[in-house]
């Protein structure tokens, strides 16, 4: 899994591990770096916002294949998109200009970068507070259709194409605004999308997919949101890549981007 449910928030780990290390390095660098609060404040603000900007232009660029339909995208900096190896550049370029008057102060604060970014890193591989999946092939589910016509999950996999199946809800905001990008990939001939909708009514789920114009070859119900339990899904939306087999590829808690998607599409 990469995200955590901390209440009623869910958070990507990834962030919450950047969170930390950010953290850490504030604390250490005030009383290691010997900087007054005033030019300390300065750095690591400005080394934030650095990391920041450079991290997300950085993927902007190279993904730019997936943002050139809708270039405003990229300035949704709350969906997942950020490259770690840009940050850290644009990190160190920051302490280099705002450190360049005190030399030890800014080697000192270029190492802290360095080992800030290590640590994310180590924490990103090794992920402490990361799940493994929870299934490792398509759950032998029934479920019913929009039409009440039953589809067991494991028969799908005799298409001979990757499934994705996606669980949402209408009351979940980043669910319905990743449901336009999940169609587009249901129209493709090697990927069969499976929406699964959790614990709604048959009515709202009609009509919001019939008010949006949003056609899938397998819009299910799940009313009891059994998928939810068998994924040990922390929160809506949760995406689960198969193979054409039936074994699980990958899981994505959170908004879809299509970058995103683009990348599991491609694999």
């Amino acid at each position: 899994m990469n995200a955590i449910a901390l209440g009623p928030l869910l958070i990507s780990t990834p962030r919450l591990y950047a969170l930390a290390c950010a953290l850490l390095l504030l604390l250490s660098s005030r009383y290691l770096l010997g900087l007054s609060a005033r030019p300390h404040g300065r750095w690591f603000n400005g080394l934030l916002l650095a990391w920041l900007v450079g991290a997300r232009v950085t993927f902007v660029v190279l993904h730019w294949e997936s943002y050139a339909p809708s270039p405003l995208d990229a300035l949704k900096v709350w969906q997942p998109g950020y490259h770690a190896l840009g940050g850290l550049l644009a990190g160190l370029l920051w302490t280099v200009w705002a450190l360049r008057a005190r030399l030890l102060a800014m080697i000192g604060g270029l190492a802290m970068t360095v080992g800030a970014a290590s640590l994310w890193l180590v924490l990103v591989t090794l992920s402490p507070l990361g799940q493994s999946f929870a299934v490792t092939s398509l759950p032998d589910v029934t479920l019913d259709d929009l039409d009440g016509n039953a589809v067991s999950l494991p028969s799908l996999t005799h298409q001979g194409e990757r499934i994705i199946v996606n669980l949402w809800a209408t009351w979940c905001p980043p669910c319905l605004r990743e449901m336009p990008l999940l169609e587009e990939a249901d129209q493709r001939d090697d990927i069969t999308v499976v929406v699964v909708n959790q614990g709604e009514d048959l009515l709202p789920i009609a009509r919001y997919l019939d008010e949006q114009s949003l056609s899938f070859r397998y819009p299910l119900r799940d009313p009891e949101q059994t998928l939810m339990a068998r994924f040990q899904a922390p929160g809506l939306p949760t995406t689960v890549l198969f193979d054409t087999t039936g074994r699980t590829l990958d899981v994505h808690v959170g908004e879809l981007t299509r970058a995103q998607l683009e990348r599991w599409l491609s694999d």
